[in-house]
């Protein structure tokens, strides 16, 4: 048994569709052309790298748990898996997407745990600092450190670092990690992440696509749009000199720069938990719809 909340005519999916595509298209497309060139981008790049949903799996909408499609168009996603039929119009079956996605259970624990902490800010991206520290191997070849390496090195050395976010940590130097105040790892992730952080508010999108199509296609691109601001901040922030890439720096190593990071930080906290909301009631609504619970 599949229940749903509301239906769409195939005239109003169609348009939500269509203005999805047209949405993602213009999101995308610099990406595609710097891709067919061979192009690299230090701060796109990041967005189809790291967080590995496919420009066409993006662009490729879906209506979400809890929303019935109506009309003989709607009939060509019961070829796609976890859609089914239900009093004639094609839904998402809840149960099968719970029962194949077990990694629904960590996502829902792991919002609901940073949707419950106050924000922390003043880490001041020093994360991207502790990637680089005392190496000569730097993540981001073709841009320069804008300080040299002594001058990162110092920047490090005079300040508290305090990462809270394993997907952050991981990356620091051998010499860095003796020098954060905390110790992540992907077991203690749900206990350390925070809403301040601008790495978690990132993989709101990585959660977003891996709960896909459960969650709307509309969510998944909010949430697309919210990591691609912050990466912005978290390159504009690094110790790499991006200005000719269009990038001026946020200089943390003054209190100008500290200040103008804080406030972005504080800002995308604000985006993060609204969108990390919206995404707990996706999560809910896969609970509620799914007849096993029942």
């Amino acid at each position: 048994m599949t229940i749903t909340r509301n239906a769409l005519t195939e005239t109003e999916w169609r348009e939500r569709a269509d203005r999805h595509e047209a949405r993602v298209d213009a999101l995308v497309a610099e990406h595609l052309r710097r891709r067919r060139a061979g192009e690299r981008h230090p701060v796109e790049d990041f967005l189809f790298t790291y967080y590995n949903l496919k420009p066409s799996q993006l662009r490729r909408w879906h209506p979400g748990v809890g929303t019935a499609l109506l009309g003989e168009g709607a009939r060509a996603r019961l070829d796609e898996r976890f859609y089914t039929e239900a009093g004639g119009a094609v839904v998402l079956d809840a149960g099968a997407f719970v029962e194949a996605r077990p990694v629904l259970g960590f996502v829902e624990r792991l919002l609901e745990s940073v949707a419950s902490r106050p924000a922390h800010l003043g880490c001041f991206g020093l994360h991207e600092w502790a990637m680089v520290y005392r190496t000569t191997e730097v993540r981001h070849g073709q841009v320069p450190l804008r300080l040299g390496h002594a001058g990162t090195d110092r920047v490090v050395e005079s300040h508290r670092v305090q990462c809270s976010h394993f997907d952050a940590y991981r990356f620091f130097t051998e010499p860095a990690r003796p020098l954060n105040t905390l110790r992540p790892t992907r077991e203690s992730q749900a206990d350390l992440d925070q809403p301040g952080c601008l790495h978690a508010n990132m993989d709101l999108y990585k959660w977003a696509y891996k709960l896909a199509p459960a969650v709307p296609s509309e969510l998944v691109v909010d949430c697309f749009e919210l990591s691609k601001d912050i990466r912005v901040l978290d390159m504009r922030a690094s110790p790499y000199d991006l200005a000719d890439w269009g990038y001026p720096p946020v200089r943390i190593e003054t209190a100008e720069g500290k200040a103008a990071y804080m406030a972005a930080q504080s800002a995308f906290a604000e985006r993060g938990a609204v969108l990390r909301e919206r995404l707990l009631r996706v999560c809910r609504g896969l609970r509620e719809q799914d007849p096993r619970d029942r």
